[in-house]
């Protein structure tokens, strides 16, 4: 199969965002999560959990874990699905080790940056660690762990991805109690759990929001004209008729990243300032000049 430029420089990009991303979230788990005893989701929640009932450090319990996962999932699922998982996957076991030690103190422990202010440690681990996957997801990538029981179990059963997941994070937070016998510490967990999947869906949200106009002018030509060359966006022209006049219009249709329109506007106010505009949020645009298309 032949790539072109296109398609290895988006490759490139992809990768460069999954390792910003891995980065985020190995920062957020090592500095706030780890400290202050709090379990989250995840394959890094198991390896939290069997750090803190026994000492064995999380980057190799996640490791030993992911690579059995990953000899099953290649099996199962093919090498095109999990090579981005193993990137993924050697590279946050690396992060882990690597944050571990910058942030260990002398006598080799994590300290707690915030002091006593556990929730405060909830909220901002919390929040790396769900804009981190967020950027890791919007490069087709993958942490692994239960993402890879999950995709096994949406093959063969009829239950979906975030369904299997939830399933998988709650056994692994609720387990905990059985660790320190202390139900606020699962209280923590499940509120990282929360705010993480709040960021999550807020980060990627607003990273693919995009927006339609609908443009009305009898300078039509001119803000096609105009849109295309200064914005380099496409312009399609619908045929309209105004009920009223019964006369014909042309209608503007315009998709454009939420942060252009504004440009938009501005463009369109120069050429015809009696323009009748109408502005929407679509929830994803796919193909040339947006998010590239993707089927896995």
């Amino acid at each position: 199969m032949k790539y072109s430029k296109e398609d290895i420089w988006q490759e490139t990009k992809d990768y460069i965002s999954l390792f910003i991303g891995l980065t985020i979230y190995a920062l957020g788990f090592t500095a706030f999560i780890l400290p202050y005893q709090i379990t989250t989701g995840g394959l890094s929640g198991v390896s939290a959990i069997i750090y803190y009932a026994t000492g064995f450090p999380v980057q190799y319990t996640y490791f030993l874990v992911n690579a059995a996962l990953l000899i099953a999932a290649i099996k199962i699922l093919g090498f095109r699905f999990c090579l981005k998982t193993i990137v993924g996957t050697l590279a946050l076991t690396f992060e882990f080790d690597l944050f571990q030690k910058l942030l260990s103190d002398e006598s080799g422990q994590l300290p707690m940056i915030l002091g006593d202010q556990t929730f405060m440690a909830c909220v901002l681990g919390a929040c790396c660690e769900g804009v981190g996957l967020a950027i890791v997801f919007l490069s087709n990538g993958s942490t692994g762990g239960t993402d890879i029981i999950a995709a096994i179990v949406n093959k063969y059963r009829d239950i979906s991805l975030g369904r299997a997941l939830m399933f998988c994070d709650i056994a692994i937070v609720s387990s905990s109690y059985f660790v320190f016998h202390e139900s606020q510490k699962v209280v923590f967990g499940f509120c990282v759990l929360i705010i993480s999947m709040i960021m999550l869906d807020y980060y990627m949200n607003s990273a693919r929001q995009s927006v339609q106009f609908l443009i009305f002018s009898n300078k039509y030509d001119e803000i096609a004209e105009a849109i295309g060359k200064q914005l380099d966006r496409g312009v399609t022209i619908l045929n309209g008729e105004g009920w009223y006049s019964k006369e014909p219009r042309k209608v503007l249709v315009v998709l454009a990243k939420r942060r252009e329109g504004i440009e938009i506007f501005r463009l369109i106010h120069r050429i015809d300032p009696k323009a009748f505009v109408s502005q929407s949020n679509v929830v994803g645009v796919y193909g040339e000049g947006f998010e590239k298309l993707k089927i896995k």
